[in-house]
């Protein structure tokens, strides 16, 4: 390596440490700040009396005759849900969780990609992305700079349903970097130049999209599935983003982002006093106004089996996913299904991993999921394959699936009831983690006690709800099966399975041409 690089690597080492540093000492003067230390502490340590003991009895041989037992499951039992409204219609959920000097408040607003013009797919998340570009005559790396000195985090992205606004922030800055997030929610500058810059770099990912097996047959998957007109099937293309203007950007978010579309949830060390003048003081001046958000109906469910072959010449890999419409978040089969899944495909231990890796060493992995959406969203069973196992693999999934649907055993059903009862509760230790699952009552309108209840649930599933939902949401004989792969290779393979009817594509089918970056 040349001097000039080093010095020049050294340079940015330099930077990168100083910038951290910088950091750092912002989040130290925040903490300091939110505890009250004023004074310096003197420590004073007395010396320890070490008091001779007995000698220790004698260790006990394990008992190695059989596995130990598990733990007990452990309960969640949250701290309550405190629930009120802002002046302006906006709601809020409350947790207080005083054991550290930190709050996370996110905003979530019925403004999801399900509202996208259907000329204009991707504006949703466009506009969610312009948010932070620019607000209130101060520019993006202003705003985030400013957000850094008070040990802030902020983000703001759109989903499927909902748009999440995401504030992390010391107790003790709560106020001012809740005035900087209002700033930005409520009077965003939308710069032409910023929304080039976007545009660029969404276009860019098009192009890359096109040497990505995975977001092919993820793109296949949906339109096949769904259809290419339905709200989960839709794409972003390179005609609709140069379509998108700034217009455009402000009539959406003018139509959506507002208040009465809008929950707030806060966690943390604060009271519900002083959550609500702080929430009142940011966001109390946004105006409500009638909102029609999308309603999206469920699509037709799979009939017969069909196979879809995307060639990609020269892949080592085969993309695999085999697909039909799954349920909506609000079904009463919620439990014994999530039971279901993960002895089929939503664990390391599950049947799918267990056979094409471990058993066959077809791949690295291969898994299962129902995609829970306000409206039914897509089941999917999925691997990466080695291109010369594209056909035993693909075999290896039939079998799976038909097995579940006919075999399930009380071991299996016990062992992943614990498995997803057990590995619940960490998922609430920090306020930012308790604040996204909070979102989840919000979006898909859970009760109040949701998360308490979990557990007990859980456990609650039988072998015979498992056998159920397994003959009632599985069907090999009704599934489409997507491959992205090297078709001169993988073709007689999957032809000597005699599934059914296979289609033939090529990737400009499916995601048009690659497109041209301006």
């Amino acid at each position: 390596m040349s001097e000039s690089k080093l010095i020049n690597m050294e340079r940015i080492e330099y930077a990168t440490a100083g910038r951290a540093f910088t950091r750092v000492i912002a989040l130290v003067i925040a903490l300091v700040s939110a505890t009250g230390c004023t004074t310096r502490t003197t420590v004073t340590y007395e010396p320890v009396q070490v008091t001779p003991t007995a000698p220790a009895a004698a260790m006990v041989a394990p008992d190695r005759t059989s596995p130990p037992g598990l733990e007990p499951v452990p309960q969640l039992r949250l701290p309550q849900i405190q629930r009120f409204t802002l002046s302006n219609g906006m709601n809020v959920l409350l947790m207080e969780k005083h054991d550290l000097p930190l709050v996370q408040a996110n905003l979530v607003i019925d403004a999801g990609n399900v509202n996208d013009p259907a000329d204009h797919v991707g504006l949703a998340s466009l506009t969610a992305d312009m948010l932070d570009e620019g607000a209130a005559g101060r520019k993006a790396l202003d705003i985030a700079s400013a957000l850094e000195l008070l040990g802030a985090r902020f983000s703001v992205e759109s989903g499927t349903h909902s748009a999440n606004a995401s504030l992390h922030v010391p107790v003790a800055q709560l106020q001012p970097a809740l005035r900087i997030v209002s700033e930005i929610l409520l009077r965003p500058d939308f710069p032409e130049a910023e929304l080039d810059r976007l545009r660029r770099e969404r276009t860019t990912g098009l192009v890359r999209a096109h040497d990505s097996p995975g977001a092919v047959g993820g793109a296949l998957a949906s339109q096949t599935l769904f259809g290419r007109e339905h709200a989960y099937g839709r794409a972003t293309t390179a005609a609709s983003l140069q379509n998108m203007t700034i217009p455009d950007v402000r009539q959406f978010y003018e139509k959506y982002w507002r208040p009465n579309t809008t929950t707030a949830i806060v966690v943390g060390d604060v009271s519900m006093a002083a959550a609500r003048a702080a929430l009142e003081s940011a966001f109390g001046g946004w105006k409500s106004q009638p909102v029609t958000t999308a309603s999206v109906q469920n699509a037709a469910q799979v009939q017969g089996r069909r196979i879809y072959i995307v060639d990609k010449p020269g892949a080592a890999q085969s993309v695999m996913m085999l697909g039909r419409i799954g349920v909506a978040r609000e079904t009463a089969d919620y439990f014994p299904l999530q039971v279901m899944n993960t002895i089929l495909g939503a664990s390391f231990t599950s049947r799918l991993n267990q056979n094409l890796r471990e058993k066959h060493g077809y791949a690295y992995g291969a898994s299962s999921s129902f995609d829970y959406r306000l409206a039914a969203g897509p089941f999917m069973a999925q691997s990466n394959v080695q291109t010369q196992s594209t056909g035993p693999a693909l075999g290896e999934f039939m079998n799976e699936l038909r097995r579940i649907r006919e075999d399930v055993t009380t071991e299996e059903v016990e062992r992943a009831r614990n498995n997803l009862a057990m590995s619940y509760a960490p998922g609430f230790q920090s306020v930012a983690g308790i604040a996204g699952r909070l979102a989840e009552l919000v979006v898909y309108r859970l009760p109040q006690d949701y998360f308490n209840q979990y557990t007990s649930r859980v456990l609650a599933v039988t072998k015979s709800d498992v056998d159920r939902v397994a003959k009632q949401y599985i069907d090999p004989d009704n599934i489409t099966v997507f491959i992205v792969g090297d078709r001169a290779k993988i073709e007689p393979q999957v032809k000597a399975l005699n599934l059914g009817e296979i289609t033939f594509l090529t990737i400009t089918d499916v995601l048009g041409p690659v497109p041209t970056v301006k």
